[in-house]
């Protein structure tokens, strides 16, 4: 959870979370609530909706106490505060009630951004929750999710582990936490695979490796698994298309140590031994072929045809006869 703000103080006056990512959101809710109850037990809070929070009802929650009790109110969707409330929380954010925590979550997005600008403007903390959609940005979650256990996990195993599990990251990080609470020392690929092997063979990513190996049978099987327990077809077509590109990409770079290909081609070094094993008896023309055969069977699941499972799997055998054409 990237953090903007200058201070990162839990129990600052107004939190803002920004973005649309659910689990980093409530995450955001988690610490500061927990941050407040660790100061005072009874800290009472109030978690609303933004059409839970009308006109006067902050006033109402953040009015001073007999008790002087501490208080986390926290706002869901902030964006979508009417315009009255709106003026409520900004008249509020410039002069914030003591040992009362105000949690913002705002989509970050243009509506209701003169909210955030003003909380800003205050010098609110703020936490950066932002949706996740690359692999990239999921395989750096669960790294961290290891390293905040305080368990080490070789890079395979977390590229096993967003390869079986996809995009979500609660199921993700619930997924570390089972394997940390697990398993003794270091964390591998066949742990994972252990853990996960239904999962990790349905992954769109083991189509695109065994058709890349030239293993079209098992490619064929891998790819009936993934349709049959609901992989998206426009999954499994990007994964033989990041395979292909990685093989021609590899085989146009210049010779060199794993990590210097890594600079120069964008990828982990991991994934440079594993494509340089796979691409034997690749050649240039079988690269081309391999090509259109992705971009055939990305038209025909797009709607292009009438058999999405039928133009994935003959581009699955294209794709394995291609990578065999220097061996036979």
């Amino acid at each position: 959870m990237a953090r903007n703000s200058a201070h990162d103080n839990p129990l600052a006056p107004v939190t803002i979370a920004v973005g649309q990512e659910d689990l980093l959101l409530d995450r955001a809710v988690q610490e500061v609530v927990a941050a407040a109850r660790a100061a005072d037990a009874d800290t009472d809070v109030r978690d609303l909706t933004s059409d839970q929070l009308q006109p006067g009802t902050l006033a109402e929650l953040t009015s001073p106490s007999l008790f002087a009790e501490r208080k986390v109110v926290v706002v869901r969707g902030a964006q979508d505060l009417s315009a009255d409330t709106i003026k409520d929380v900004k008249a509020y954010l410039a002069a914030p009630a003591e040992e009362i925590t105000l949690v913002l979550l705002h989509a970050g997005a243009a509506k209701g951004k003169g909210l955030l600008d003003a909380a800003r403007k205050v010098g609110a903390r703020e936490i950066a929750c932002p949706k996740m959609t690359k692999p990239a940005d999921r395989l750096a979650f669960v790294r961290a999710e290891f390293r905040a256990l305080g368990r080490s996990a070789t890079p395979e195993a977390c590229q096993a582990l967003v390869d079986s599990i996809g995009s979500d990251l609660r199921e993700l990080a619930s997924a570390v936490t089972q394997l940390a609470a697990d398993v003794e020392g270091t964390i591998d690929e066949a742990v994972v695979g252990r853990y996960y092997t239904g999962r990790a063979e349905a992954s769109s990513f083991t189509v695109a490796d065994r058709a890349v190996e030239g293993r079209a049978a098992e490619a064929l099987e891998a790819l009936r698994w993934s349709l049959s327990t609901g992989v998206a077809p426009v999954m499994i077509t990007s994964a033989l298309a990041q395979g292909v590109r990685a093989i021609g990409k590899l085989s146009s770079a210049r010779g060199g140590r794993p990590a210097d290909l890594a600079r120069e081609l964008g990828m982990p070094p991991w994934k440079i031994d594993r494509v340089r094993q796979q691409m034997r008896g690749w050649t240039p023309d079988g690269v081309a072929v391999a090509l259109r055969a992705v971009a055939e069977a990305d038209a025909g699941v797009k709607g292009g045809g009438d058999d999405p499972e039928y133009a994935l799997e003959k581009a699955v055998v294209a794709i394995a006869l291609a990578a065999r054409a220097r061996r036979g």
